[in-house]
């Protein structure tokens, strides 16, 4: 098997990342593509960027026409290739959210264009076409095989893991006033507006002046401007002194920002996984999490479940959490121990069994498409 390695510094990019580590029998396949051409949504399909992608695409296509052993794809946008390839390959599905919002009126992430939906298109063919599914989640096989028609018997749920060595609770915090933390981007689909609403009651209540809200990450990718998006929010609710963001925090600096929060909050209308949360639980965070997607299937009892598209009760679940010293305690020790629960190490030797599985469809040539 050849896992193909990505180099950008994202979550599933730190997915192969962690699976090449603990699979030193497994040859790795590093490559560029992704962050040059396949993460690059919402451009114009007669454009020189696209041109430019293009050529990327042939020369990686040539390059996997040249291995002589089945192919592993650790993300479902890179399922595109496989549609041209002759040896058996197996994808790594995260979530489908794109392929939603192929569907949605309302985007979870942004309105496909043209370009996007052929690419898209193309991806969740490969995912079709594949010898076998990795999904890290029930929630995403139980979409995979609702969605994309794939038989349940060729989806294996392998969850990811957690780096237990930089997530553990630390004696450190970035800031000396309370904070709730939120860590992600503001697409539509984490759900930022939620969270600033019960924030905003919060602080009307007069119970909580120094209490800030702090928010880690990059707004999101350039197919919308999100920050502003987030920004007038700020403005409309007359929080903009008490919320921080914090674009670019160093991942060996994150461990603070859980463990110094008074909880994390991650009210996101969908997931397919979920990493801050049991990156949280992880750093003796409690947490508060929505109800909706993976969410619940990953945070299990350790976590205050709320519905994303309620404020209202996602403001009651912080103001218990900052209020009740025993419960803030259970949700510490819950997230603790459940956290415990996910490691690499676990994922690798799951992900060498689907390995194992299909080794024997190395020697059976498949149909591919023409290579331009």
């Amino acid at each position: 098997m050849i896992l193909v390695t990505t180099s950008g510094t994202g979550s599933m990019d730190q997915y192969a990342s962690a699976l090449a580590e603990r699979l030193p029998n497994i040859r790795q396949l590093p490559t560029s593509v992704y962050e040059r051409s396949v993460r690059r949504f919402n451009r114009s399909l007669l454009s020189a960027g696209t041109l430019r992608a293009l050529y990327l695409d042939v020369e990686f296509v040539r390059l996997l026409r040249g291995q002589d052993d089945a192919i592993h794809f650790p993300n479902h946008h890179l399922a595109r290739y496989g549609r041209f390839l002759k040896q058996p390959y197996v994808v790594t599905v995260h979530d489908l959210i794109r392929y939603f919002d192929l569907k949605r009126r309302m985007p979870l992430i942004h309105r496909p264009n043209l370009r996007d939906r052929l690419f898209l298109g193309l991806d969740y063919g490969g995912i079709k076409n594949a010898s076998a599914v990795i999904a890290v989640s029930r929630t995403t096989k139980a979409d995979l095989v609702e969605q994309l028609g794939i038989e349940e018997s060729r989806v294996h749920v392998v969850y990811e893991g957690v780096d237990h060595n930089q997530f553990r609770p630390v004696d450190a915090r970035p800031f000396e006033f309370p904070y709730l933390l939120f860590v992600g981007s503001e697409q539509p689909r984490k759900n930022l507006a939620a969270l600033i609403e019960a924030f905003a009651r919060l602080k009307r209540s007069g119970v909580y002046p120094d209490l800030r809200l702090v928010k880690v990450g990059a707004p999101g990718g350039r197919e919308s401007d999100f920050r502003a998006a987030t920004e007038r929010l700020v403005a409309t609710f007359q929080i903009g002194d008490s919320v921080i963001f914090d674009d670019r925090v160093h991942p060996e600096a994150l461990p603070a920002y859980y463990a110094g929060a008074e909880c994390t909050v991650m009210p996101s209308l969908y997931e397919g996984f979920g990493f801050p949360v049991l990156e949280a639980m992880a750093c003796g965070s409690p947490v508060v999490a929505s109800s909706g997607g993976s969410l619940p299937e990953i945070a299990g009892d350790a976590a205050a479940l709320v519905s994303p598209r309620d404020p209202e009760a996602i403001t009651t679940a912080i103001s218990r959490i900052l209020t009740d010293s025993v419960y803030r305690e259970e949700l510490r020790v819950r997230g603790v121990q459940r956290a415990a629960e996910f490691n690499w190490d676990r994922a690798a030797r799951e992900t060498q069994r689907v390995y194992d599985r299909v080794g024997r469809l190395a020697s059976s040539p498949r149909r591919a498409m023409p290579l331009l």
